[in-house]
């Protein structure tokens, strides 16, 4: 799979590595063409690097991993190049106090798909970490991470879930974009628990089996 990375940042560099080692060719867009060379030398595997324009139109899929706030300024200004491609928004609209920045408006990948109408927009990748999304392969307990994805074609979601087992996870269909926000808003409540109350999150919800209430004779 031929894969364009706009952005140069650690999302960038975590995810992509796992792809170039996966086989799939990588170019890497930045607006700093240092930091996009120095990226591609570092995640190696003969990635290319350039400008974001370049990235836009070498992808089938193009990752965004883009600070939320420029990242539709710079998908819109490529919404030529990225017509018909699957778009994959990693964002998370999180602000100071952990509060959700698209709150009462569009989501974030929402925001994306206005930007770039053309697009197939796919959330994915945004409830960790970058330094998770680094390990080899992100599992704990011995079970691989469960990666919500949310969009609307079903032949990009094909694609985003086979890079997400390319990352060593596991894919879970998360439902239409429209549920893109709720992936964000669970985000600003994951994050704001792990940093600022210290919770292990995972303890918050009880196993499948109980998900709908203890069944008769259980207890």
């Amino acid at each position: 799979m031929k894969i364009g990375v706009l952005g140069t940042g650690n999302m960038a560099d975590a995810l992509a590595t796992h792809w170039v080692r996966a086989g799939h060719e990588v170019f890497v867009g930045g607006r700093d063409e240092r930091k996009a060379r120095r990226l591609a030398t570092r995640i190696g595997g003969s990635a290319g690097h350039g400008g974001p324009d370049e990235a836009a139109r070498f992808g089938e899929v193009v990752l965004a991993a883009l600070p939320y706030g420029a990242g539709t300024d710079v998908v819109g200004a490529l919404r030529g190049p990225l017509s018909g491609k699957v778009l994959l928004d990693c964002a998370n609209p999180v602000g100071p106090g952990f509060r959700l920045l698209t709150e009462g408006g569009p989501s974030a990948a929402r925001r994306l798909a206005a930007a770039a109408p053309g697009a197939r927009i796919v959330k994915a990748f945004n409830l960790c970490h970058a330094d998770v999304w680094r390990m080899t392969p992100p599992a704990f307990d011995g079970q691989p991470l469960a990666v919500p994805v949310c969009g609307d074609d079903e032949a990009a979601l094909a694609r985003v879930h086979q890079l997400v087992r390319d990352v060593g996870c596991e894919p879970v269909p998360g439902g239409g974009l429209d549920r893109a926000g709720l992936l964000e808003a669970t985000a600003a409540l994951f994050i704001g628990l792990w940093v600022a109350e210290q919770v292990d999150v995972r303890a918050i919800a009880p196993p499948l089996a109980y998900a709908t209430g203890p069944s008769e004779g259980s207890g």
